[in-house]
C-alpha cells in the first residue's frame, strides 16, 4: 500500500520540482532576470515539499503517527508542514504569472500553469492521506480507487523466486577482480555455487592478462583496487576491440551517484552494492548474462545478413559495374549518363555456327566457357567493362561508366590480348577457331535497362560502327576505326586498310592493328 501511495503521491511532487528545476534554467539562460528570484524560491520549496512526501510514506512515521494519543495535534502538524511549501509554490507562481505580460515571458506560461495545476492537486491528495494515516478506511482515498487489484497482480508478479526460475538462470564464465582475498573468495564461492565457472584476479594487471588469454563472459569488477583501480581497468576492457562486448559489472563500497554513472557511461553493465544482497547479486549476474548472449545472438544475426548482402552485392557485380551497384543502393532508379568519348571493341568467333552444329551441345559449352572466361578474367586485369554476350559476341567498352582518358589504348589492349588468349585456348582443344574485332571510338549514353533481369548497356552511333567494323572485319583481325586509330597511333603499330563500303554508313577509313610499340606498359597502366 505505501508503494502505492510513495508512487502516487511522489509523482506530482516530483512534477512540481521538475518544472521548477526547468523554469529556473529556462530564465538562467535566457531572461528574463527579473523572475530568478521568485523562481529559485519555487524550486526551493519545490524540494522541501518533495523531501517531505518522501517522509511522510516512510512505515516508521506511519507507526508513529498511529500510536500518537494527540492524533489531532499530529494531523494539525502534519497539515502545517506540507501546506508551508505548497502556499509557497502556489503564491509565488501565482505572481509570476501576472508578471509575464509585462516582461514579454509569455513563453514560461505553459509550464506555471502546469505546476500550479500539480500543487492543487498534490494539496488535495494529501488531506486525504491524512485521514488515511489517522486509521480510516482506503476507500477515503480518491487515489486509490481499484488499488485492491492493482496490489493483487503486482504481489503475484513479484512472487519469490521458484527452484524452476533458479534452473533456469544463465550460466557463465565469471572473473572476479578484488584486491582483498577474503572478498574474491566469498563472491568466487557464491559465484561457483550458482554453477557459475569462476576465475580470480587479485589486481587490474593481472585481470587484463587474463583477459588477454582467456575468454569471459562477465567481469566482476572491484572499483577501489591499489596501483591499476576498477575504472581504469574497465576504460581498457572498452578500448580494447577483442574484449569490449564482454560484460561488466561494477562492485564497490562508494554508493556515490557520481561513481554510478562514470561507470556506467563507461561502458559497465551494472553497478552493485557491498556487501551484497545473494538474490540480488544473482539476478543482476543472470541479467547481465542474459543481454549478453541477446547481443551474441544479434551479432550473428547481423552477421548473416551481412553475408546475405555480400553475396548479394557479388551476384549484381557480376551483371553491373560497381559504380553503378552503388548508385542503385544509394537509391537512384533512372541511371543514364551521357559520355563524349569512349571506346567500344565487339568480337564474334567465326564460323562457330557451323562448328556447334556438328558438337555435342556439353562440347559447345565447355569451349564458349574456355574462351570468354578467358576474355572476363583480362576484362578485370584492365579495368574495363563487359557489357554483355550475344552466343559467340563478346562486346565491351572502356570509358564507362568511369571516364578515363585512355579508353582507345585499353581496348587495343584488350584486343591484342584476346588473339593472344584464343591461340592458347584454340592450342587446349581439337576445336580451332578464328576471331574478327571491330573498334570505334566517340560519344554514347549509358545506363541500366529494364527492371527485370536488367543490365547496363550502352547505345549511339560509335556502338553501331564497332559494330559493323566486326562484321565487315577479316578473321584473325582487328579492324579499328580512324578515329581509334588517331587516339592510338602513337603506342601501337597499325596497317592502313585502305576505304570499305559499309552498309548504312558508306565508305569508311579503317586499319588493322598490328601490334604494340614501345613501351606498352604506360598505356595500359602496367
Amino acid at each position: 500500500m505505501l508503494a502505492h501511495l510513495r508512487q502516487q503521491l511522489s509523482a506530482p511532487a516530483g512534477a512540481i520540482h521538475g518544472y521548477a528545476e526547468m523554469l529556473q534554467e529556462e530564465v538562467t539562460a535566457h531572461g528574463p532576470e527579473e523572475i530568478l528570484d521568485d523562481l529559485t524560491r519555487v524550486h526551493s520549496a519545490a524540494g522541501d515539499l518533495k523531501q517531505m512526501v518522501d517522509h511522510l510514506l516512510d512505515p516508521d512515521l506511519i507507526r508513529d503517527l498511529s500510536a500518537d494519543e494527540d492524533t489531532v495535534a499530529a494531523e494539525t502538524k502534519l497539515r502545517h508542514d506540507l501546506r508551508t511549501p505548497i502556499n509557497a509554490i502556489k503564491g509565488y507562481s501565482e505572481m509570476l504569472l501576472e508578471d509575464l505580460q509585462d516582461l514579454g515571458a509569455l513563453r514560461l506560461r505553459a509550464d506555471l500553469a502546469t505546476l500550479l495545476e500539480q500543487s492543487e492537486g498534490l494539496l488535495q491528495q494529501i488531506e486525504a492521506l491524512v485521514d488515511f494515516k489517522r486509521g480510516d478506511k482506503l476507500e477515503t482515498l480518491e487515489l486509490s480507487k481499484g488499488v485492491d487489484s492493482m496490489v493483487s497482480a503486482l504481489v503475484e508478479s513479484l512472487r519469490p523466486v521458484s527452484e524452476a526460475d533458479i534452473g533456469r538462470a544463465e550460466t557463465g564464465s565469471i572473473l572476479v577482480v578484488d584486491d582483498l582475498e577474503t572478498n574474491r573468495s566469498l563472491l568466487a564461492r557464491r559465484l561457483a555455487r550458482d554453477g557459475h565457472r569462476v576465475s580470480t584476479a587479485e589486481s587490474g594487471e593481472q585481470a587484463l592478462d587474463l583477459l588477454a588469454v582467456e575468454d569471459f563472459d562477465l567481469v566482476m569488477l572491484d572499483l577501489m583496487m591499489p596501483g591499476m583501480n576498477g575504472f581504469e581497468v574497465l576504460a581498457r576492457i572498452k578500448a580494447d576491440s577483442r574484449l569490449y562486448k564482454v560484460a561488466v559489472i561494477m562492485i564497490s563500497a562508494l554508493d556515490e551517484m557520481d561513481s554510478v554513472v562514470r561507470c556506467i557511461e563507461a561502458g559497465a553493465e551494472d553497478y552493485l552494492m557491498k556487501p551484497f544482497n545473494p538474490v540480488l547479486l544473482k539476478a543482476r549476474i543472470s541479467a547481465a548474462l542474459e543481454k549478453k548472449r541477446w547481443r551474441e545472438r544479434e551479432r550473428h544475426y547481423l552477421e548473416r545478413l551481412q553475408q546475405e548482402k555480400d553475396k548479394h552485392e557479388r551476384l549484381l557485380l557480376n551483371i553491373l559495374p560497381r559504380q553503378i551497384v552503388e548508385r542503385l543502393n544509394a537509391g537512384e532508379t533512372l541511371i543514364a549518363d551521357r559520355f563524349s568519348e569512349i571506346t567500344v571493341l565487339f568480337s564474334d568467333l567465326v564460323g562457330f555456327t557451323e562448328v556447334s552444329s556438328r558438337l555435342p551441345p556439353s562440347e559447345v559449352v565447355h569451349y564458349l566457357n574456355r574462351v570468354f572466361s578467358r576474355f572476363d578474367r583480362l576484362v578485370g586485369d584492365l579495368g574495363i567493362e563487359k557489357i554483355k554476350m550475344i552466343g559467340d559476341s563478346y562486346m565491351v567498352v572502356a570509358g564507362v561508366p568511369e571516364r578515363r582518358p585512355d579508353h582507345a589504348e585499353v581496348i587495343a589492349e584488350m584486343a591484342l590480348r584476346m588473339m593472344e588468349s584464343l591461340d592458347a585456348a584454340n592450342a587446349e582443344s581439337e576445336t580451332a577457331l578464328q576471331i574478327r574485332i571491330g573498334i570505334h571510338s566517340g560519344p554514347a549514353v549509358a545506363g541500366i535497362i529494364g527492371t527485370h533481369r536488367f543490365l547496363y548497356d550502352v547505345w549511339g552511333d560509335t556502338v553501331n560502327v564497332a559494330s559493323r567494323l566486326e562484321t565487315y572485319g577479316v578473321p584473325s583481325e582487328i579492324q579499328v576505326s580512324e578515329a581509334t586509330a588517331k587516339r592510338i597511333g602513337e603506342a601501337f603499330e597499325l596497317e592502313e586498310r585502305g576505304l570499305i563500303r559499309v552498309k548504312g554508313l558508306g565508305r569508311l577509313k579503317t586499319y588493322f592493328l598490328r601490334g604494340r610499340r614501345s613501351p606498352v606498359a604506360a598505356v595500359v597502366g602496367g
